[in-house]
Protein backbone atom coordinates (compact mmCIF):
# COMPACT_ATOMS: atom_id res chain seq x y z
CA UNK A 1 0.00 0.00 0.00
CA UNK A 2 1.12 3.90 -0.93
CA UNK A 3 1.49 6.26 1.87
CA UNK A 4 -0.67 8.73 1.29
CA UNK A 5 1.43 12.31 0.85
CA UNK A 6 0.29 14.51 4.09
CA UNK A 7 1.29 17.61 2.81
CA UNK A 8 1.83 19.70 -0.61
CA UNK A 9 5.68 21.19 0.07
CA UNK A 10 8.87 19.61 1.73
CA UNK A 11 9.08 22.23 3.90
CA UNK A 12 6.39 24.23 5.68
CA UNK A 13 6.48 27.22 8.29
CA UNK A 14 5.99 25.87 11.86
CA UNK A 15 4.80 28.50 14.20
CA UNK A 16 4.99 28.23 17.62
CA UNK A 17 2.23 30.55 20.26
CA UNK A 18 1.94 30.68 23.80
CA UNK A 19 -1.84 29.95 23.94
CA UNK A 20 -3.43 30.98 21.36
CA UNK A 21 -3.30 29.43 18.07
CA UNK A 22 -6.85 28.44 17.17
CA UNK A 23 -7.81 32.26 17.04
CA UNK A 24 -4.57 32.85 14.99
CA UNK A 25 -5.54 30.16 12.36
CA UNK A 26 -8.70 31.92 12.17
CA UNK A 27 -7.77 34.87 11.57
CA UNK A 28 -5.42 34.56 8.87
CA UNK A 29 -7.56 31.93 7.20
CA UNK A 30 -10.02 35.19 7.48
CA UNK A 31 -7.65 37.47 5.85
CA UNK A 32 -6.99 35.91 3.08
CA UNK A 33 -9.05 34.89 -0.11
CA UNK A 34 -7.33 31.55 -0.98
CA UNK A 35 -7.13 29.93 2.32
CA UNK A 36 -8.40 27.24 4.73
CA UNK A 37 -7.88 25.24 7.84
CA UNK A 38 -6.68 21.63 6.95
CA UNK A 39 -6.37 20.06 10.93
CA UNK A 40 -6.74 20.66 14.05
CA UNK A 41 -5.86 19.02 17.32
CA UNK A 42 -7.79 19.46 20.61
CA UNK A 43 -6.13 18.11 23.88
CA UNK A 44 -7.92 15.14 24.94
CA UNK A 45 -8.44 14.65 29.32
CA UNK A 46 -5.74 14.30 30.56
CA UNK A 47 -3.18 15.80 28.55
CA UNK A 48 -1.06 19.16 29.63
CA UNK A 49 -3.58 21.37 28.27
CA UNK A 50 -7.19 22.16 29.20
CA UNK A 51 -9.24 19.46 27.70
CA UNK A 52 -10.01 20.96 24.64
CA UNK A 53 -7.75 23.56 24.36
CA UNK A 54 -6.20 23.52 20.41
CA UNK A 55 -3.04 21.62 21.07
CA UNK A 56 -1.91 22.18 16.90
CA UNK A 57 -3.44 23.07 13.72
CA UNK A 58 -2.66 23.07 10.14
CA UNK A 59 -3.71 25.58 7.82
CA UNK A 60 -3.02 26.82 4.17
CA UNK A 61 -2.44 30.21 2.85
CA UNK A 62 -2.46 31.07 -0.87
CA UNK A 63 -1.56 27.09 -1.22
CA UNK A 64 1.38 27.19 1.24
CA UNK A 65 1.03 25.04 4.44
CA UNK A 66 1.79 26.34 8.14
CA UNK A 67 1.55 24.39 11.01
CA UNK A 68 0.65 26.10 14.29
CA UNK A 69 1.33 24.61 18.11
CA UNK A 70 0.00 25.80 21.40
CA UNK A 71 3.67 25.46 22.80
CA UNK A 72 3.98 28.07 25.70
CA UNK A 73 5.18 30.70 27.26
CA UNK A 74 9.02 29.94 26.56
CA UNK A 75 9.35 30.88 23.01
CA UNK A 76 8.34 34.76 21.24
CA UNK A 77 8.44 36.21 17.41
CA UNK A 78 10.89 38.18 16.08
CA UNK A 79 11.26 39.52 12.99
CA UNK A 80 14.19 37.83 12.32
CA UNK A 81 11.88 35.27 10.52
CA UNK A 82 9.08 36.92 8.48
CA UNK A 83 6.13 36.25 5.78
CA UNK A 84 6.76 37.95 2.16
CA UNK A 85 3.47 38.60 0.46
CA UNK A 86 3.60 39.35 -2.75
CA UNK A 87 0.72 42.13 -3.91
CA UNK A 88 0.15 42.34 -7.49
CA UNK A 89 -2.12 45.97 -6.86
CA UNK A 90 -2.07 48.64 -4.43
CA UNK A 91 -5.32 47.57 -3.25
CA UNK A 92 -4.11 44.29 -2.40
CA UNK A 93 -1.59 46.10 -0.70
CA UNK A 94 -3.31 48.17 1.48
CA UNK A 95 -6.13 45.60 2.29
CA UNK A 96 -3.61 42.84 3.96
CA UNK A 97 -1.65 46.09 5.45
CA UNK A 98 -4.97 47.34 7.15
CA UNK A 99 -6.14 43.81 8.74
CA UNK A 100 -2.87 42.21 9.26
CA UNK A 101 -1.48 45.29 11.21
CA UNK A 102 -5.17 45.96 13.53
CA UNK A 103 -3.83 45.60 16.74
CA UNK A 104 -0.21 45.07 16.00
CA UNK A 105 2.79 47.33 14.84
CA UNK A 106 3.52 48.87 11.30
CA UNK A 107 7.34 48.98 10.78
CA UNK A 108 9.36 50.43 7.91
CA UNK A 109 10.04 49.38 4.05
CA UNK A 110 6.66 47.44 3.96
CA UNK A 111 6.94 45.01 7.30
CA UNK A 112 3.77 44.65 9.96
CA UNK A 113 3.79 42.76 13.25
CA UNK A 114 0.42 41.70 13.89
CA UNK A 115 -1.61 41.30 17.27
CA UNK A 116 0.02 37.72 17.47
CA UNK A 117 3.72 39.08 17.22
CA UNK A 118 4.37 37.55 13.37
CA UNK A 119 6.07 39.82 11.22
CA UNK A 120 4.85 39.78 7.85
CA UNK A 121 6.35 42.00 4.68
CA UNK A 122 3.36 43.09 2.34
CA UNK A 123 5.29 43.98 -0.85
CA UNK A 124 4.04 44.95 -4.15
CA UNK A 125 6.06 42.82 -7.11
CA UNK A 126 6.79 46.08 -8.79
CA UNK A 127 9.26 46.83 -5.72
CA UNK A 128 11.06 44.20 -7.08
CA UNK A 129 11.12 45.09 -10.46
CA UNK A 130 11.85 48.57 -9.56
CA UNK A 131 15.00 47.33 -7.12
CA UNK A 132 16.49 44.93 -9.81
CA UNK A 133 16.42 47.34 -12.68
CA UNK A 134 20.07 47.78 -14.44
CA UNK A 135 19.72 51.61 -14.37
CA UNK A 136 21.31 52.32 -10.93
CA UNK A 137 19.92 55.76 -10.62
CA UNK A 138 16.08 54.24 -10.93
CA UNK A 139 17.23 51.43 -8.76
CA UNK A 140 18.57 53.66 -6.30
CA UNK A 141 15.97 56.36 -6.18
CA UNK A 142 12.89 53.46 -5.42
CA UNK A 143 15.19 52.17 -2.74
CA UNK A 144 15.31 55.76 -0.73
CA UNK A 145 11.84 56.21 -1.63
CA UNK A 146 10.87 52.68 0.16
CA UNK A 147 13.25 52.89 2.98
CA UNK A 148 10.63 56.47 3.70
CA UNK A 149 7.63 54.17 3.59
CA UNK A 150 5.77 51.56 6.03
CA UNK A 151 3.59 50.78 3.93
CA UNK A 152 4.17 50.54 0.55
CA UNK A 153 3.01 52.97 -1.82
CA UNK A 154 3.42 51.73 -5.72
CA UNK A 155 2.62 55.16 -7.12
CA UNK A 156 4.98 57.01 -5.09
CA UNK A 157 7.74 54.69 -5.68
CA UNK A 158 6.81 54.74 -9.52
CA UNK A 159 7.18 58.33 -9.01
CA UNK A 160 10.74 58.20 -7.63
CA UNK A 161 12.28 55.30 -10.16
CA UNK A 162 10.91 57.43 -12.72
CA UNK A 163 12.85 60.83 -11.74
Amino acid sequence: MEKQKTYSQKINPFLWFNDNAEEAINYYVSIFKNSKIVSLHHAPSGAHLPEGTLMSGTFQIEGQTFHALNGGPQFKFTPALSLFVNCDTQKEVDELWHKLSAGGAEERCGWLRDKFGVSWQIIPTQLGEFLQSKDAKKSGNAMRAMMQMKKIDISELEKAYNQ
